[in-house]
């Protein structure tokens, strides 16, 4: 592995090249975003590739890619001009691309804005609000989050999180009727460590669940746009935008191992099958 870092006047944006490049086989580089995940995310998944050049990044403002902007949202149009300039440093485009969560809504983003970076998208659960029937209930229910997490803390604010994101079908009145965990519930403590910059819990990634993709130019895009979702997410939020996001764009979501990280290893704590999500994602990236 060699750790680069692009430079422009927005950020020092810190990207990791696993493997020759130019890629000795002629094969495209396998690009993996996340959001708000860092590039420490898809270690296990890199495991899985080891005959091809992989691709990983720490999104402007996360892990180890300095702003220089001044800002702390996270917008997905700013996210996918700086994979498109990723992309030209690469100097080996188009790539496959693989995004998670919020790097899906970027992948989705960078698609419509430049259709010729990249071959193959597989994004796995984008969660976009707007394309979910309840969409009005689920800007309360991320709003209810963030408002826990200012008055409480990280570890309340993370309880109401799984509250929202293990919620399963529409969210009803009788979701929000509900009380928050207690933090406990989930083997976490009840102090408040005094942080308020989570991008996950704050609504610095707003912008991301709020964002709206653009249909007409993905279908116009000569990407192939692959919209995946883990078979243990049917019915929680972001197997539902997945679902939706892949009707929307005139397909069936494919599906994948495991749940909303389910290529990340043990050491997260809440293991995935990394092995399992890397076989079914080179057999998508292959046509499967």
């Amino acid at each position: 592995m060699k750790t680069h870092t692009l430079s422009n006047d927005a950020v020092d944006l810190v990207y990791d090249v696993h493997g020759p490049l130019p890629p000795t086989d002629g094969r495209r580089p396998l690009v993996l975003i996340g959001q708000p995940m860092d590039a420490s995310g898809f270690t296990a998944l890199v495991a899985q590739f080891p005959d091809r050049t992989v691709v990983t990044y720490d999104p402007r403002g996360l892990g180890r890619s300095v702003r220089k902007d001044g800002r702390t949202d996270h917008d997905p149009d700013s996210q996918a001009a700086d994979v498109h300039a990723l992309i030209a440093e690469l100097d080996a485009g188009p790539v496959d691309l693989f995004g998670s969560s919020g790097g899906a809504v970027t992948a989705l983003a960078l698609v419509a804005a430049h259709p010729d970076d990249v071959h193959t998208l597989v994004a796995h659960e984008p969660p976009l609000i707007a394309v979910v029937p309840d969409a009005e209930a689920a800007e309360r229910a991320r709003a209810r989050v963030r408002d826990v997490y200012q008055a409480k803390g990280s570890n309340a604010g993370m309880a109401a999180f799984i509250a929202q994101t293990s919620w399963q079908g529409e969210y009803t009145d009788a979701y929000f009727d509900q009380p928050v965990p207690d933090p406990a519930a989930f083997g976490m403590p009840s102090e408040d460590d005094g942080t308020r910059g989570d991008p996950l819990l704050s609504d610095a990634s707003w912008p991301v669940s709020s964002y709206r993709i653009d249909p007409a130019a993905l279908a116009a895009a000569p990407t192939r746009v692959v919209i995946a979702v883990g078979e243990e997410s049917a019915g929680v939020f972001t197997g539902r935008t997945s679902v939706a996001t892949a009707e929307l764009l005139g397909q069936q979501p494919a599906v994948f191992p495991s749940h909303h990280v389910g290529f990340i290893g043990g050491e997260y704590g809440h293991a995935g099958k990394p092995e399992e999500f890397g076989a079914r994602l080179r057999e998508v990236l292959d046509g499967g």
